[in-house]
């Protein structure tokens, strides 16, 4: 299976640490904007639900049964965006301390001899530390 071919796209990227760092910040702020619309569209649901939204007014008065679904639809969009959040938090703490990671390998050798056979094998883990390398 052969992949599209889209013009002027090339699939080289080369881009420094400087630029990386720059365009994840830029991503995260972005999400964050968009989840502040998300809030704020929350926000004037309720709003016109009571009929308190500048301009607007509800068809007809919000009976309780109307009032707690909607307060249970914003309750679920509020905790799904305040995951997302917490899921943006931990990558802006991973990209502040980016800087301070060092990057480890361990390597681990074995050969053994078994009924006149010898035998080899290694394997490698990798690790990161604060402070650099």
């Amino acid at each position: 299976m052969s992949f599209p071919n889209m013009p002027n796209v090339t699939p080289h990227i080369n881009i420094n640490r400087d630029s990386v760092i720059n365009l994840l910040l830029a991503s995260i702020a972005l999400e964050e904007l968009g989840l502040s619309h998300i809030i704020n569209a929350e926000a004037e649901k309720i709003q016109y639900v009571l009929g308190t939204l500048d301009g607007q007014t509800p068809p007809e008065p919000a009976t309780i049964d109307d009032l707690l679904k909607i307060n249970n639809s914003v309750n679920q969009t509020l905790k799904d965006t305040i995951k997302t959040q917490i899921l943006l938090q931990f990558q802006l703490e991973d990209l502040i301390n980016y800087e301070q990671l060092g990057i480890h390998v361990n390597t681990a050798s074995v050969t053994a001899v078994f009924e006149g056979n010898t035998y080899y094998a290694s394997d490698s883990a990798y690790y990161h530390t604060t402070g650099g390398m």
